[in-house]
């Protein structure tokens, strides 16, 4: 099964990281086109290929890893889903600049750490997601740590805990090989509309949490 990362950034270049680790072949793409990933794809290896996104979303399994702020440009213009696996590893914030006067906002309980919660109206990230990917089987995850842990799986010799969510159970059941693959403890919250709101930054009860199975 052939698996691509659209977004180059914290998130998609340590799911690569730990792909490569575990053997796992993937093609990681960006806006600025393969020749900028150059560098990365030769720090990881020979399991890693730079391609464009229309490449990396041609692959049976495709983790969207973009801010926000680019998703609906990111997934513009796409070769059709046809019942393809989409892994919805986004999360509904806005990454502030240095010189934001949004970090001195004392409305803003997330200022300190240099990012703002983007308003859905009451939906979750995944709901609009969704209707960006039509035809595709989405499932939530990769989403909830820090993106400098992902390519450390066991710590403290223990294991750690990766969530996941989605409405459909064969692709379910193939982001869970994916996550077992990785050395990671696979944790399964439900359907979209539970386990997306509980594992989504910024607010999410399990959000930012690292559990670890001893």
């Amino acid at each position: 099964m052939s698996v691509g990362i659209i977004g180059a950034g914290a998130l998609g270049s340590n799911v690569a990281r730990l792909l490569a680790k575990s053997g796992i072949s993937a093609t990681i793409a960006n806006s600025r086109g393969p020749e900028s990933l150059k560098g990365l794809v030769s720090e990881l290896g020979p399991s890693i290929n730079a391609g464009t996104v229309s490449e990396a979303a041609s692959a049976d399994v495709v983790l969207v890893a973009v801010r926000w702020v680019d998703l609906e440009k990111a997934l513009g213009g796409l070769p059709a889903w046809n019942g393809r696996i989409v892994i919805d590893g986004t999360n509904p914030v806005e990454f502030l600049a240095p010189d934001s006067p949004d970090r001195n906002d004392p409305n803003n309980p997330l200022a300190a750490y240099g990012i703002k919660a983007i308003d859905l109206a009451g939906k979750h990230s995944s709901q609009l997601l969704r209707a960006l990917v039509p035809g595709a089987r989405v499932v939530k995850a990769f989403n909830h740590l820090d993106a400098t842990l992902l390519p450390e799986p066991a710590v403290s010799g223990g294991q750690r805990v990766l969530f996941y969510s989605s409405d459909d159970a064969e692709a379910k059941a193939e982001v869970r090989k994916m996550i077992e693959q990785t050395g990671y403890l696979p944790v399964d919250l439900g359907v979209l509309d539970v386990g997306g709101p509980l594992a989504s930054l910024p607010f999410g009860s399990l959000a930012a949490i690292s559990f670890i199975k001893v």
